[in-house]
């Protein structure tokens, strides 16, 4: 059914009339009140602008939707990803099978032998890495997209559990200085390379793969010594002669949701061993066995997906801030960009029909504190509310920490994270309108006891189910990605003018020809 026929729909169309005023009801039982636990997280939004009833109303929307039993078809392995009546991928989705190697596996055919090929492959890896075992201490990643963005913001989220003496680096940009810089870095003799592209024929990775080829015969060392390959079986990318080790990756594994599968594992288990890494997908195991949990008040990812879709489609707020207190995480919002907007940026339904509402929001971040001091102005007194999903942790992950005027840094760091929230939600009066704030802008929070290994992967993995969700309530693919097609064969067509026209500036006639149009 399309979203907007739900009766449920047509309920929160009239409570979005008279919605909460946070800067008249903001309390303490209210905040006591509107937890929510679980997998060893808190979900505070008593700072969002819901009632009960709006909370039965959307509940309401989720049963209406089938929402755990659409989860409950995807990590089983059902062909979900499809568009029905028209040319479409027509795959499962089982990003959870890379994880479900512990208590509590699934039952299903389909998701049973993806989790066969997981625990395969990750064998595969544990014995590679004993037989390289001392001969690198980097490594170095060269994909883009999922390839990239996950894989680095785990990695960038992990460092304070490393092996001693491991460095890991990433190129995924074409742009030849993000090469050159990278390589500045490395002594090659101790670096490891892991290329990572499904199909094999990725343009960007294929450059720069080369490029960095180069470097390593031009220092006197043999590539093949030193290159991993992480493709597609069969792709052009899985040949022995051509590098050190292959590792498969498979079709029902989106690029966006593939760092816990071999696109994550071998850089990864590199830097945290290979104990480390299952510590991470343990974590986001346990959260996809939540996310399947009945009854449905009790399921994090889907409170959060509901809060997101009343904010969206009842508040007609159009973007989504998520600020990380904490510093690990300063690529956790680069990669939910990609998960978010790639997964839920569509503009027609799965019975291929154009929507009649709106989809998945602009997504965007930076950590606090340093947010603040930024672009808090205008979430604060800007015209245009914009929702925050804060995220926090009582212990830093070193657990060394320093007081200064009376207080240790994780304190002022928490203090300012609750801050922030509350200053939203009340405002402030005043005589002088330039120091009043009008308040009543909506904001969760998301705090566990600290950021370790198990915590990142639940959190990976509450943030993919987020996802997920919404797009099942809105009745969208949020497994393919249609729109970023176009533009890399356009890029190709320009491509060949390019080597008959060196000008990098293809103007006029000869660009539009160039792109057939």
């Amino acid at each position: 059914m399309s979203f907007t026929r739900h009766p449920a729909f047509q309920k929160l169309l009239s409570l979005r009339q008279n919605p909460v005023d946070l800067t008249k009801e903001l309390a303490p039982d209210r905040l006591e009140k509107m937890l929510l636990k679980g997998c060893g997280f808190s979900l505070f939004y008593g700072t969002e602008r819901v009632t009960e009833e709006t909370l039965d109303a959307l509940y309401l929307l989720a049963e209406e939707a089938r929402v755990l039993e659409k989860m409950q078809r995807m990590q089983a392995g059902e062909v979900i990803n499809e568009i029905r009546g028209v040319e479409s991928e027509k795959r499962s989705v089982l990003h959870t099978a890379m994880r479900d190697l512990f208590d509590k596996r699934q039952e299903a055919p389909a998701a049973k032998a993806a989790a066969l090929l997981a625990e395969r492959e990750l064998t595969k890896l544990e014995n590679f890495l004993e037989k390289i075992k001392g001969k690198f201490s980097h490594v170095l990643q060269i994909g883009i997209g999922g390839s990239d963005l996950g894989p680095r913001a785990l990695a960038i989220a992990s460092e304070a559990f490393y092996k001693p003496g491991v460095q890991p680096h990433f190129i995924s940009n074409v742009d030849p200085d993000d090469t050159i810089s990278t390589l500045n870095k490395l002594d090659l003799s101790k670096t490891l390379v892991i290329v990572v592209s499904k199909s094999g024929t990725t343009l960007e990775t294929e450059t720069n793969e080369a490029f960095v080829r180069d470097r390593f015969q031009k220092a006197g060392l043999s590539p093949h010594d030193h290159f991993v390959a992480v493709t597609g079986e069969g792709s052009p990318m899985d040949d022995p002669s051509f590098y050190l080790a292959s590792f498969y990756i498979w079709d029902f594994v989106g690029g966006r949701y593939s760092a816990t599968s071999m696109v994550g594992a071998p850089l990864l288990s590199f830097c945290l061993g290979i104990e480390g890494f299952k510590e991470v997908l343990r974590g986001a195991h346990e959260m996809d066995l939540h996310a399947l949990k009945s009854p449905l008040r009790s399921n994090l990812p889907l409170l959060s997906a509901l809060l997101g879709v009343w904010n969206r489609n009842f508040l007609s707020l159009p973007t989504v801030a998520i600020i990380p207190y904490s510093q690990a995480l300063v690529r956790f919002p680069a990669h939910l960009q990609q998960l978010d907007m790639e997964s839920n940026g569509k503009g027609v339904d799965k019975e291929g029909r154009s929507v009649d509402f709106s989809t998945g929001p602009v997504v965007w971040g930076e950590p606090g504190t340093n947010g603040q001091h930024s672009f808090y102005q205008l979430i604060h007194q800007g015209t245009d509310p914009i929702p925050l999903e804060l995220i926090g942790f009582k212990k830093s992950q070193y657990e060394k920490d320093f007081s200064f005027a009376g207080t240790s840094s994780q304190q002022k760091l928490l203090s300012n994270l609750f801050a922030q929230a509350i200053a939203l939600a009340l405002g402030q009066k005043s005589d002088n309108p330039n120091r009043s704030f009008p308040g009543n802008r909506p904001s969760r929070i998301l705090m566990a006891e600290q950021l370790d290994l198990y915590t990142l992967g639940a959190l990976l993995s509450y943030y993919e189910h987020k996802v997920a969700f919404q797009g099942f309530l809105w009745n969208i693919n949020s497994f393919d990605q249609e729109g970023v097609q176009l533009g890399k064969r356009l890029a190709t067509q320009l491509l060949s003018h390019f080597q008959e026209t060196p000008s990098p500036f293809p103007l006029g006639d000869a660009y539009w020809k160039a792109l057939s149009l």
